[in-house]
């Protein structure tokens, strides 16, 4: 019998720096790259990047809580972002590339409201964390050539993220503790 597999959803700007972080954890089934928080149904990617569609570019996490808690997934999402950047995520700019919790459950709301509150008192940021905490909507899955792009476009991956500044960040910021 056991639990059910839940759904986490993160926008942490680029969904390609967003899969591997979850990738290889014991109790994650998936991580799917696609879409999510817009108006415009099916979006594209081409439409998404233009920051008209209101759509995040997220990652939708599918995981058994009884191997990996939601507490802990969340956790290593808080420790891939920059949650004090309310315009995009290091080089990526733009209304696509914000950040969001976005939650299937009570539960999840209420771990992700703790969890905002207590980093905001850590004193790790200087500035208000402006990740946003939204219900879940309608997730869109990306276009085939954006899924598990950090191993079937390795070369451009490890381009784009050693230019992204998100692994010197992670390493400033996160790694300290």
């Amino acid at each position: 019998m056991g639990i059910e597999k839940q759904k986490a959803t993160f926008a942490g700007g680029c969904f390609w720096c967003m899969v591997k972080p979850f990738d290889t954890w014991d109790g994650v089934y998936s991580v799917v790259s696609g879409y999510t928080g817009g108006d415009v149904i099916n979006p594209t990617y081409e439409e998404v990047k233009t920051g008209q569609t209101g759509h995040y570019e997220a990652v939708e996490i599918t995981f058994d809580p009884e191997v990996i808690a939601y507490e802990k997934i969340m956790s290593i999402f808080w420790q891939q972002i920059d949650p004090t950047d309310d315009g995009g995520q290091f080089q990526d700019r733009g209304d696509s590339y914000r950040t969001a919790i976005f939650y299937h459950n009570d539960a999840q709301r209420i771990a992700a409201e703790t969890a905002k509150t207590e980093l905001e008192h850590s004193g790790k940021f200087k500035k208000p964390i402006v990740t946003k905490i939204l219900p879940a909507v309608n997730f869109y899955t990306a276009e085939d050539y954006h899924q598990d792009f950090y191993k079937t476009n390795e070369q451009e991956y490890k381009k784009d993220r050693s230019n992204s500044g998100r692994d010197e960040f992670i390493e400033k910021v996160w790694k300290k503790d």
